[in-house]
């Protein structure tokens, strides 16, 4: 299937985006997932057919719906909120074959960057909107965020996203 997608800008749809993460605990018995309350993002798609953007999500919006566990995901042990209160995503890159994109860009979390690449399916489009779904795993030791009492946190965060985008008004 090939898809066109407009030209032009794109804004994120916060009401009918998320993105969550899963880590498996406990010495890989426990799997905590959590979902960022605040994501904010644009895309702009480019007459050759290619994307970039940026995706923001408030560190501190993580919730695993346990307070106590998500306190401590807040602090200084790992995200360190107060010092970083955005993760941020940049699309360098974004190349569309059929309902395919392959993504390639920049991760920041807690102060440091890395590339990040992905595959994301375009699930539906039109001229006034578009959904995509991503799924990928990151090291959180690549950004700083290797707190592990006892060895109780091991292997690579998941990513899933579902992010929809928004024709912006001219």
């Amino acid at each position: 299937m090939t898809v066109a997608v407009e030209t032009g800008v794109w804004q994120l749809d916060q009401a009918a985006s998320t993105v969550g993460i899963s880590h498996k605990t406990m010495w890989g018995l426990v799997n905590v997932k959590g979902t960022f309350g605040t994501v904010t993002g644009q895309g702009e798609v480019r007459p050759d057919g290619s994307a970039i953007g940026t995706l923001t999500l408030a560190a501190a919006s993580l919730d695993t719906k346990n307070a106590k566990r998500d306190k401590h995901l807040r602090s200084a042990d790992l995200f360190d909120v107060e010092k970083f209160p955005e993760i941020t995503f940049a699309v360098r890159s974004a190349e569309l074959t059929g309902d395919t994109a392959h993504v390639v860009g920049q991760l920041t979390v807690h102060g440091i960057s890395r590339p990040q690449t992905f595959t994301a399916r375009l699930k539906d489009a039109s001229g006034e909107a578009l959904t995509l779904d991503a799924e990928f795993t990151v090291d959180r030791d690549q950004f700083g965020l290797g707190w592990n009492q006892l060895g109780m946190l091991r292997g690579l965060t998941a990513v899933t996203t579902t992010l929809r985008f928004l024709r912006a008004a001219a």
